[in-house]
Order: C-alpha cells, then structure tokens, then sequence
C-alpha cells in the first residue's frame, strides 16, 4: 500500500491547479463574440505603446492569439483623430507575409464601464507569462482602448532559442542561419516594397520569433506606424524604442539624428545576423552591449563571405546599406534554384486540382529500381540516380517548409513583390468626408485553397441545380458550401461572391472560377 502524500506537496499542486484555471479564466470577449481574453499574460516581443497583452482564443478556428489593448486617456483628443486611426488599422490589416506576425482585427473600446471592470478582473493574483508584467495595484481613471488581435507564435523569441541552443553549441548551423536569413529579408524586403514603405524600426531577436517547424515570424512592426502615424497630441501612450539598454546596440548611428529610413531595418538585421552566427553577444550584465563586444563577435566569424555580408549591413554610413532585396541575392545565401524548388512551389499552387494524398499514392505506385534521371557521361557509363535513392519522408517535408513560407521564391522572380497593397498610403485631400451608413464588412479570407472538390445534382423540378463546393485551406480546415444555381448563374459571378462574402481569398477566385467553369461544362453538357 502506497504511503500517503506529504500534504504539502499536494498542497502545492492545488495551488498551481488553481493559478492554471485562474488563467484560462475569459475576462471579456470581443463585440462578435469570436474572440475571447483570458486572464493570462504573454510577452511577444518588445512593443512600445501597447500597454497589456492578454493570451486569448480564436473560437472560430480554434487557435491561441494575441489580445493587445492600446489606452489613450485624452478622449477628446482621440476623438479629433479617430478617423486617421481607424484608416492606419485597416490598412495595417492589408499586410499579409508568412514571415510576418498577422493582425487579424482591431475595435475601439469606449466603455468607461467596461474599462473599470476589467481593470478589477485582472488585478491582483496574476501570474504573468515569461517576460511578462503582472497587473495590479490601484485603480487608475477609465481610459479609451484600441484592441487589435494578433497571432500567437508560442514557441518563443529568437533570444531565447540562441539561449537554449548556446548550452550544446558553440556557433549556429550555417544551413539554419541561411535559412533564418533569408525569411527576415523575405519580409523585410515586403515591407520596404510597399508604397510607403514601412520602417520596422525595432527588429531585434526579441521581436523576431521562430516556430517549431523553423518558419520564422517578424512581430512588432506595427509599433513604428503608431509612432509616426499619431499625432503630437496622442503619443503620451508611445514609449521610446531605446528605453532598454541591451537592445540598444541593435540601432544605427544616426538613429534620431536624421529621419527613418529602410537602412535602418538594414543595421539592425545585420547585428540580428551577427548574433544568430555566435548565438550571444556578450554584455556586461543588463548593461548596454560595448563596441568592444560587437568587434570581438565579428572577427570571431571563420566565414570570410558571412562576415562580409554582416560588414556590408553594419555600415556606418547608411547609404552604402545594402537593400534588403539585393542582401537576398548575395553569394553567401543566394543559390540557383532548382528544378525541384520550382517544382514544388507550382505543385503547391496547383494542389487544389490533385487529391490530398497524392504524394503518398504517387509514390506506392513507382518501381523503385526505375531510373529518375541520368546525366550522359561519353565514353563512361551515365550517371543515373534511382527512385529507391530518394526519400519520400524528405519530400513531404519539403513540401511542407515551402508551404510554409520557408523556401519563399517570390523575391527572386521580381524586384518588388507582386501584389502588393498601398499600405498606410495617404488618403486623396479630395477624399468625400460625408460618411453614410454601411453594413459591416466581410472579414477577408487570408488562407489559400490547396484543393477544391465540387458536385452538382438537379433539383426535383428540373429548374435549377443544387450545388456542393468542398474547399480544403491550407491550414487543412474543410469547408462546405452549397448553393441553389439558376440558369443565369456564371462562375465568375459566383467565385465573386464567394471572394466578396469572405469564403475565398482574393487571389484564389480565377482559379475557384476556371474550376466551377469546368464542372458547370461536365454537368450541364451531359444534361443537354
């Protein structure tokens, strides 16, 4: 018979029981209803002029996120400027890269009630996430909110992962440094594209995030837009970006001296570059990292090229920075693509038109001592590799990275990305300043349809036709419409409404119409 338990271990452990339901506790839900604010803290990254940041769930896709509030006490103030705000928060909606923290929504939270509820509820008790605050204290007079949702990358900040891989590495994996690099251009490179450019301004590996799967996400970029985008009046909120000494070597000279440009993002990736390459510069303590420890980094570097592209970033002078674009092809991470990354990324646009297993059933059916591909070598023998050479477990991952942003190709084809929206561009003076009445709109769909499966059977009165569209997202979520069609139904007009109506996204509604097209021609043609 087991001894009993010390009461006060099981003492401690209802205590941490109750500190764990505490913070799944839901304080308060968004007007929809679609998000909900738990009691817990997150800390993702370093972002001035946000005050609190709650953990919170997405009940519509079942996913963690992020519940960042924005106070403004000057109600009056806000009031003269709360067009412009709202604009700079739709606008900042528009950015969309896979290497770029998401904001899905934002609202405007003026309830003096609400504000004194919810400063009670989460007073007091709190135990904050890593890096955290907890919030407590005295009461503190109602204050006008801004709440945006963002995504929620759990797996931590980029300092903290070189943290942990320094305990058993002396220096990062020149294939994962490449392969971050990269990612942090990629979206780099997307918002210097845009028109105006954005200016991160903040980058440092305590906004830089990394998932799991070595997808790597940027956060804290719409900090500087609050910055500059608020008036005088409204920037009390906005603390300064320098006011944490170890984060300060990542700011060039002239930073404040002269107004922000894109060179700024440059230096500040290149001492991201420099502290991936040794995993920690070291500081005196919390004290600000010495040009002493910068220099002693770089030299460390056995690579002559990466220490030359690191160089090139860290230029004192920031016209002779690099673009992030052109840093994309430097010899150090740019290679010549090959038949097989360009492959993929076509197979992975063109998923929807192949079933969901179609690699795994491709594969069943090769002989495995057939000849994938050989290269003639006269008079020698060829050089032939063969399918049992290759890996299909490697291939499915693969596919995978490349699905998820981690292979990007676009900014290799072109020297802007294409499609861009004109984010955080300056309304027309003659803009109509009459407002009317409009109905909410549509939350637009950000996920990409990798297959479509669609069915038609005729109605009893042989009048119209009962359509059932199946489309499987990229994040694999399955969604099912029907629809009645009349005669004068077209695909283009229904993949319109589907885009318009926010089932679709944008980019997807040629193929979704090309796809209709094709099925309304098998049906209807067999019917005639």
């Amino acid at each position: 018979m087991a001894a009993p338990e010390p009461a006060p271990r099981r003492g401690r452990e209802r205590e941490r029981e109750d500190e764990s339901e505490d913070e799944s506790d839901i304080l308060e839900e968004s007007p929809c209803g679609r998000w909900q604010k738990r009691r817990e803290q997150v800390n993702q990254g370093n972002m001035p002029g946000v005050q609190s940041t709650f953990l919170a769930m997405d009940t519509e896709e079942g996913v963690e996120v992020v519940w960042n509030e924005l106070h403004f006490a000057d109600r009056k103030a806000f009031a003269a400027h709360e067009e412009k705000i709202q604009t700079m928060f739709e606008q900042l909606a528009l950015v969309d890269h896979p290497n770029i923290v998401k904001l899905h929504k934002y609202w405007l939270d003026a309830s003096e009630a609400r504000a004194r509820v919810s400063h009670r509820q989460t007073g007091g008790g709190v135990r904050p996430a890593a890096g955290g605050a907890a919030v407590g204290g005295a009461a503190s007079p109602p204050t006008l909110q801004v709440i945006f949702i963002t995504e929620y990358v759990s797996s931590g900040s980029l300092k903290q992962f070189l943290k942990k891989t320094k305990k058993n590495h002396k220096a990062m994996n020149a294939r994962a440094w490449k392969r971050w690099c990269t990612q942090i251009l990629s979206a780099l490179s997307f918002l210097h594209a845009c028109s105006p450019p954005i200016i991160h301004g903040n980058l440092t590996s305590d906004t830089i995030f990394i998932q799991h799967n070595g997808l790597i996400k940027i956060g804290s970029v719409w900090h500087r837009i609050f910055s500059n985008a608020l008036p005088d009046d409204l920037r009390s909120p906005i603390r300064a970006e320098r006011d944490e000494l170890r984060n300060l070597h990542f700011f060039p000279p002239e930073y404040g001296e002269v107004a922000d440009g894109t060179a700024v993002d440059i230096f500040s990736f290149g001492m991201c570059a420099l502290e991936m390459a040794v995993l920690e510069i070291q500081a005196n303590g919390d004290t600000r990292v010495t040009e002493e420890a910068i220099a002693r980094a770089r030299h460390s570097l056995s690579d002559p090229n990466m220490r030359e592209f690191i160089l090139s970033c860290l230029a004192r002078d920031p016209a002779r920075r690099p673009s992030a674009h052109n840093l994309l092809f430097h010899r150090v991470l740019f290679e010549v693509h090959s038949l097989k990354l360009l492959a993929a990324h076509c197979f992975i646009q063109h998923q929807y038109l192949m079933p969901e297993n179609v690699v795994e059933e491709k594969t069943k059916a090769m002989d495995l001592q057939a000849v994938l591909a050989e290269i003639p070598r006269h008079p020698r023998p060829p050089l032939q590799w063969r399918y049992s050479e290759i890996s299909c477990l490697e291939l499915d991952k693969f596919l995978e990275d490349v699905r998820n942003g981690i292979y990007p190709l676009m900014n290799f084809a072109a020297a802007r990305p294409l499609g861009l929206p004109r984010v955080l561009a300056p309304p027309p003076e003659e803009a109509q300043k009459a407002k009317t009445p409009t109905p909410e709109p549509f939350d637009s769909e950000t996920r990409k349809v990798i297959q479509m499966q669609c069915n038609l059977e005729r109605s009893e009165d042989k009048a119209r036709w009962h359509l059932t569209l199946l489309l499987v997202l990229e994040d694999r979520l399955h969604r099912q419409l029907t629809y009645d069609l009349l005669p004068t139904d077209s695909a283009q007009d229904l993949a319109a409404e589907l885009v318009h109506y926010g089932f679709v996204h944008e980019d997807d509604r040629t193929k979704l119409a090309t796809f209709l097209e094709s099925t309304f021609l098998k049906y209807r043609g067999a019917q005639l």
